[in-house]
């Protein structure tokens, strides 16, 4: 199609794939996700050590993780509706030098020189625009026919792990060796090396590119990028909101675990920043039951990696296909909140049951949590409409 709703309005095939082709675009967009993700594990295995060195408990790194999670959770669904309406390149641009601002602060925030306690505190502002993954599903959405849009979507779940493989290990490996600037240092050259690549390698836009896209409709004003009712409507499309519900409610007892995982390697397995990194390229790897051990934690990974990336994958593509090509950035923003969803809530209860009833707890709140999924899919399964695709 013509895709005359794109931004920019171009409708020539060329104008909008830019001096990449089709398939060099594709490799570009997962090589972009891998490094943002790779810096994101780095930032991960450094954040704790830091937040110690700085002299702040638990209850300070919590607040911190809150902050930024409050941050991404309202920036997502913006960010999204900004990809859908300015097009590839500005969405991921703007994600890089975001990133490239928050790991400026935090190598700054590393400095004795500097007030650092201070700088950490103010280095989640950027996090309002870091949303690099929801602009490489956008990408990949938009160049992808619907029949192959969850094999697409999952070659990504690769690139989550070889990020969480190299970005664990730099991050652990660099700041036992050179300081936890180091890490927060590379962080920043490879986001500005990545924003210089978004810039002059990826086209304007991808709306339009696949023959199944489909354009806004014709002879509608554009609503603002910070409409919310635009935004809100889109889980009031048919077959949309079941889906976007499974979504939050199974992931959230993994991402709390998650989110506390710093905290557990540290106090309840005793491992340094350096082990720390090496346990999270473990589950790269790969990608909760009651434990005693690292050994047992191992052997309990695969399945919790298996059935994360399954429903990423699913929920991200029933999703994207229930509503036009030209709303996929913002509805894969809304599907990006989810995560900083957990990470708003989980410092403030994971810290209270973890305090409350231990490691153990964050296994028995999942298999609960999936129990109760599954007898609400058995008693009414979600509707599967192929014929229907926007």
């Amino acid at each position: 199609m013509r895709g005359a709703g794109a931004p920019g309005g171009q409708g020539q095939h060329s104008g909008k794939m830019g001096t990449l082709g089709h398939p060099r675009l594709i490799l570009l967009t997962y090589l972009l996700v891998a490094l943002e993700l790779t810096c994101l594990f780095m930032r991960f295995s450094i954040m704790p050590y830091l937040t110690r060195r700085l002299g702040l408990d638990s209850v300070a790194f919590g607040y911190l993780q809150t902050a930024f999670g409050v941050l991404q959770l309202l920036g997502g669904p913006v960010f999204g509706r900004f990809a859908d309406q300015r097009g590839a390149r500005a969405a991921f641009t703007l994600s890089f030098l975001a990133s490239s601002a928050f790991y400026l602060i935090l190598a700054a925030a590393c400095s004795p020189a500097l007030p650092g306690v201070a700088l950490l505190y103010v280095s989640p502002l950027p996090a309002a625009l870091m949303h690099g993954l929801p602009a490489a599903q956008m990408v990949i959405t938009d160049l992808s026919a619907p029949e192959e849009r969850p094999a697409a979507l999952g070659r990504l779940g690769l690139c989550f792990g070889v990020g969480m493989i190299f970005g664990s290990l730099l991050g652990g490996t660099l700041s036992a060796a050179c300081g936890l600037r180091c890490p927060a240092a590379v962080a920043l050259v490879a986001n500005l090396v990545a924003a210089v690549l978004s810039f002059t390698c990826i086209p304007i836009s991808t709306k339009g590119v696949s023959t199944h896209a489909q354009a806004a409709p014709p002879g509608g004003a554009q609503a603002s990028v910070f409409d919310l009712k635009a935004i809100s409507r889109l889980l009031l499309r048919p077959g949309v909101l079941p889906v976007f519900l499974v979504k939050v409610v199974s992931g959230f007892p993994s991402g709390l675990f998650m989110v506390m995982f710093s905290i557990i390697s540290m106090d309840f397995f005793q491992l340094d920043a350096a082990q720390a990194g090496y346990l999270m390229s473990f589950f790269g790897v790969l990608q909760m039951a009651p434990m005693s051990s690292i050994f047992h934690f191992c052997l309990l990974m695969p399945g919790l990696v298996f059935s994360l990336c399954a429903l990423n994958v699913v929920t991200d593509s029933m999703l994207t296909k229930a509503v036009s090509a030209s709303d996929t950035g913002t509805m894969l923003g809304l599907c990006a909140s989810v995560q900083p969803l957990t990470r708003t809530l989980g410092p403030t209860v994971g810290g209270l049951l973890y305090r409350s009833f231990g490691v153990p707890v964050f296994g028995h709140v999942q298999f609960a949590t999936n129990v109760l999924v599954l007898l609400a899919l058995w008693r009414q399964p979600l509707a599967q409409k192929p014929d229907k695709i926007w």
